[in-house]
């Protein structure tokens, strides 16, 4: 008995034989070189954008005067339920220093063992929306509010520490600290809880979000963004996922050709 094909070009486990199935892991090593390759072009990239340092701060001064027209809480708001304690404000800073690499990190390496078509599909979401940032960041330098005056905050890393920027940040060999916006911290964190959603099957699973909602409390917590950094990331990912099509979605089969000069069959001929 022939076996019966999935419609729509689905397997068994819902995934798209065309986009990368549970049985299309990619090979390790060229993802290893792809990941890494885009990984520097996008640390030399910021590196390369550093710098304008009066451009960054004339955007930084429009950004808090439209979140303030807008009527948006301030940042200090988020602040001043950090400085409660030492510990939280410590424990806010290595959470950004210390959780941002190492989740996503861990999130496509998961993906890449147990959902491979996840896994591409994620890859190429955040590639674009990492690249997308990156000439963000060159056409528009951002200060972050820690260094503006007129937000009055704290630079939390730099008092309580950890920190993981350098003293002058216009001469950081490490860091673009002029890179406020978008925030891909915020970015990356809402595609990690996103794609772990796709992917996974547990009641649970919607408990992912608070991966990306921690990050923005504390992004903007520790002064190291403004809300806005994290309204642009979510429009650069939202634009991302829909340019990316995700596994298991349907398509439309194609037709199958009829061959020239038969005639077709009565209804009810096949019965």
């Amino acid at each position: 008995m022939t076996p019966t094909r999935a419609p729509f070009g689905l397997d068994e486990h819902g995934s798209g034989e065309g986009d990368g199935g549970e049985s299309a892991r990619p090979p390790l090593l060229r993802e290893l070189a792809l990941v890494t390759a885009l990984f520097l072009v996008y640390k030399f990239g910021r590196l390369f954008a550093n710098g304008h340092e009066s451009r960054a701060f004339r955007n930084a001064d429009r950004v808090w005067d439209a979140e303030r027209a807008l009527h948006l809480p301030g940042e200090g708001t988020i602040q001043q339920l950090l400085l409660h304690g030492e510990p939280l404000i410590r424990a806010a800073n290595t959470y950004y220093a210390a959780v941002h690499f190492p989740a996503t990190l861990a999130f496509l390496v998961w993906l890449y063992l147990r959902r491979p078509a996840h896994y591409v599909w994620s890859r190429r979401v955040l590639a674009l929306v990492t690249g997308a940032a990156l000439v963000l960041h060159l056409l528009m330098p951002l200060a972050p509010p820690r260094m503006l005056a007129a937000s009055g905050l704290v630079d939390t890393a730099r008092v309580y520490g950890p920190s993981v920027y350098g003293a002058t940040p216009e001469t950081d060999s490490m860091a673009n600290q002029f890179a406020a916006m978008p925030s891909l911290h915020f970015g990356w964190a809402l595609m990690v809880a996103i794609g772990l959603i796709a992917a996974t099957r547990s009641r649970l699973r919607v408990l992912w979000l608070l991966h990306p909602l921690f990050t923005l409390l504390v992004i903007v917590g520790t002064a190291n963004h403004y809300w806005f950094d994290a309204l642009a990331a979510a429009a650069l990912l939202g634009l991302a996922l829909l340019a990316v099509r995700a596994p298991g979605r349907r398509t439309a089969p194609p037709p199958v050709p009829r061959q020239v000069g038969t005639t077709p069959l009565p209804v009810g001929a096949l019965r």
